[in-house]
């Protein structure tokens, strides 16, 4: 069995949200506990992890510096995030499956996700990032080329595009480790954004991609039998903040569908995990689930989880 198992930047922080050093560390650490336990099942397993909270603190490094250095560019960030996060999540790989007595190659995949460069997201970018800043701070960064935006009381914040992700340029990267026997990392982040040019070459952009549909893609590409969207909640919910709050256990991708129409997942939080998850079940016709960490061996035997359906 092969298994895209997506982590949420919840795993890759204390459970404040703080992620110092040390922070990411313990947290990765208790994540590739899980991880470890499927190596242990026989299953397949490639990785992705968001990156939020280690880019939004590049963006601080690059505020903080950019009288002095010029501030690096957001697909930059991306890429620093994904070597650092897979260095962190290697070593805590590695040091579970020891503790199982398993021997099992990791690998950590520098991975660009391509995007078009006439996305309408870049005419008008919309997806706020990074930390408030005074409007004299803010006009430093605009000097250097970027979207700011007025927020009123709160100050202003950066502006950038996420455009939708098609093509994971380095899966076939990921896969050849995966047939070698390597547990990988890949795509970390959405992946770098990255277009095509005309005449051929690529080049990064200054975008940001959603994790959780970069996960999607990276799972339709290197055919995995199952995609698990690891959050902090062990189901989607209906009603969620409610007196009728129910979790959804299994359902079919039609009623899943139903469901994310009818409003129940928020845009910000489970909204782009069930979009996610259907996006890959209509392509594949193979299985999704939305749980938590602890229940997810229990998920791939199909015992816990928001498991959505092929109809």
């Amino acid at each position: 069995m092969r298994i895209l198992l997506a982590l949420g930047g919840n795993a890759m922080t204390s459970p404040d949200g703080k992620a110092r050093p040390e922070d990411q560390i313990a947290a990765a650490t208790e994540a590739m506990e899980a991880v470890a336990d499927l190596v242990a099942a026989g299953v397949d397993v490639v990785i992705t992890h968001g990156n939020g909270p280690q880019v939004g603190n590049l963006l601080v490094k690059n505020e903080l510096a950019a009288t002095v250095v010029p501030p690096v560019p957001l697909d930059w960030c991306g890429a620093q995030t994904q070597g650092t996060l897979g260095d962190i999540l290697m070593n805590a790989l590695d040091g579970a499956l020891a503790a199982r007595g398993l021997t099992r190659p990791t690998a950590a995949l520098v991975t660009r996700t391509r995007v078009d460069a006439a996305d309408p997201a870049f005419a008008k970018p919309s997806k706020p990032v990074g930390r408030y800043l005074s409007a004299d701070e803010a006009r430093t960064m605009i000097e250097h080329g970027e979207t700011w935006e007025d927020r009123g009381e709160r100050g202003w914040r950066r502006m950038v595009a996420s455009p939708e992700p098609l093509e994971v340029l380095d899966a076939p990267a990921a896969v050849a480790l995966v047939e070698a026997g390597f547990v990988v990392i890949a795509n970390g982040g959405g992946g770098i954004p990255t277009v095509r040019n005309t005449d051929g070459s690529l080049a990064g952009v200054e975008a940001v991609i959603d994790k959780d549909l970069g996960a999607a893609l990276l799972a339709q590409a290197i055919e995995v039998d199952l995609l698990v969207i690891a959050t902090d909640v062990a189901h989607a919910v209906l009603g969620f903040g409610t007196p009728e709050a129910a979790d959804i256990g299994q359902v079919s991708l039609d009623q899943m569908r139903k469901y994310a129409a009818d409003g129940h997942f928020a845009g910000g939080s489970m909204g782009p995990k069930v979009d996610a998850v259907c996006r890959f079940v209509a392509s594949s016709g193979r299985r999704g689930v939305i749980t938590d960490l602890g229940s997810i061996l229990a998920a791939a035997e199909g015992r816990a989880g928001t498991i959505v359906t092929p109809n």
